[in-house]
Parts: structure tokens; sequence; C-alpha cells
């Protein structure tokens, strides 16, 4: 599932708390070291059965929970019973978090320059916008696909399309405060906020080569980008290839 679609999914989920009653239920299957039944859940929180039911079957569907079917008697055959249904929380991540942020990914590609760094002695710095850069590169490429880009401004939207995905929110430098030149994109949100304002070069550094790896996949036509920090905004800026450089 692509980003935009895994944000939709989550929001749905989470939005599924918003309900006092489904709060409630969904904090006592999590609380619990074994899956449990309706019944058990219906009796923790005060309500009846039929609401638990609808409830605890509205936070499967969203996919905050996860259920399997289980015989409590022990017993099997004929007049044994049906099988009854036992929440558990789901194993799958939720997270939302507007603006769109990418902690996680900024956490995995500095675990991987971490590692390579301590097994061959690169500066960490070094390791990580290389890192960043190959990053970028892949999911410029995976954008590309069979049918790379003819001129600037084609290269152009389709990088723009991909860091859009990623939360960048591109926009024209003439409708945007900052130093920026006219013709350039700026980007309106770093997905590395938090990081960027108690490590500032370190996360301007892996922010720029990741987002010149997406441009670099899509040479010759290759959008330039360049370090321009700004208030309130991501610190690359990005504009078309040159003519001379798209021969």
């Amino acid at each position: 599932m692509d980003d935009q679609g895994g944000l939709a999914r989550d929001a749905a989920g989470i939005g599924a708390l918003a309900d006092p009653l489904r709060r409630r239920l969904y904090g006592f299957v999590c609380s619990q070291p074994e899956p449990v039944s309706r019944d058990q859940a219906a009796d923790a929180v005060g309500v009846a059965h039929h609401q638990a039911k609808f409830h605890l079957d509205r936070l499967e569907a969203e996919g905050l929970l996860e259920a399997s079917y289980v015989r409590l008697t022990g017993r099997t055959g004929p007049g044994a019973g049906r099988p009854a249904k036992l929440y558990r929380r789901s194993a799958r991540d939720i997270a939302i978090s507007l603006p769109h942020r990418e902690y996680q990914l900024a956490g995995e590609l500095m675990a991987a320059a971490i590692a390579e760094s301590a097994a061959s002695g690169t500066p960490v710095r070094e390791v990580l916008d290389r890192v960043a850069a190959d990053y970028g590169h892949r999911i410029g490429a995976q954008a590309v696909g069979t049918q790379p880009p003819q001129s600037a401004e084609a290269a152009l939207e389709l990088v723009l399309a991909v860091l859009t995905e990623h939360g960048y929110e591109p926009r024209a430098a003439a409708d945007a405060p900052g130093d920026a030149d006219d013709g350039e994109v700026v980007l309106a949100n770093c997905p590395f906020h938090a990081l960027a304002q108690v490590q500032t070069e370190l996360a301007c550094g892996m922010n720029h080569a990741l987002i010149h790896g997406v441009a670099d996949a899509l040479a010759p036509v290759a959008p330039r980008t360049r370090l321009c920090p700004g208030d309130q905004r991501c610190c690359v800026v990005l504009a078309p290839a040159q003519a001379s450089e798209s021969r």
C-alpha cells in the first residue's frame, strides 16, 4: 500500500477510537495478556453484550484488533457448541501525524549509517548522506519505471509527485516567503522537522541527500536541488534542469 493509502487507513483506525465506549473496550483488550471474548469485554466495561459485539467488530474492521475462534469448553464434535470469538490487539502499527512526518524513515537511515560506519570506520555523517541518497534514488527510480520523462519540466513534476507522497508539500517560490528564486520550488513541510530543530546540520544534510537522490534518478533531465534554509519549510529548493544539463 502506498503512503497516502496507509495514512488514510491509519486515520480511519484512529477515528474509530473517538467513541468513548469503543476506546474503553479497546483499552481493556490491549491490557489483557491473552485474547478476550465479547462477554469478558462487555462485563469488564459494564455494557450489554450486543453493544460490546458491535464495537469490537468495528475495531476489528478498522484493523485495531485481530480476532480468532476458539472452543472455550475444550469439547469437540456434535454438541460442543459454536467457537467463541476472541479479540486481541492488532500486530499492525498505526500512526498518524499532521503535518506529515517521517521520523521512522529518519531512524532507519541513521541506524543503517551507524552500523556501516562502525564496520568500515567511515564517518557517520558521510555514510548517512550516501545512505539517504541511495534511498532517494531508489524511490525515484521506482516512480520513473519504464517511461522516463523526456523534458526538464516533466522530470521536475515527477520528482515533486514523489516528494508529495512523502509529505514535502511543494510550493512555487513566488507563492512562499523566503530567499528562493523565482522559478524554483520550495517544500512547505519538512518531514524531519523535530530532528532538524535540534540537529540542523545533520538533518538538513540527510534531507538534501535524499531529495538529490530522488532527482538524480531522472538523469539526464534531473531537477537541480540546493540547500536554501527558510523559516517554517524544508531546507531544500528545486528547479528544472537547465538546457545545457538536459542535453
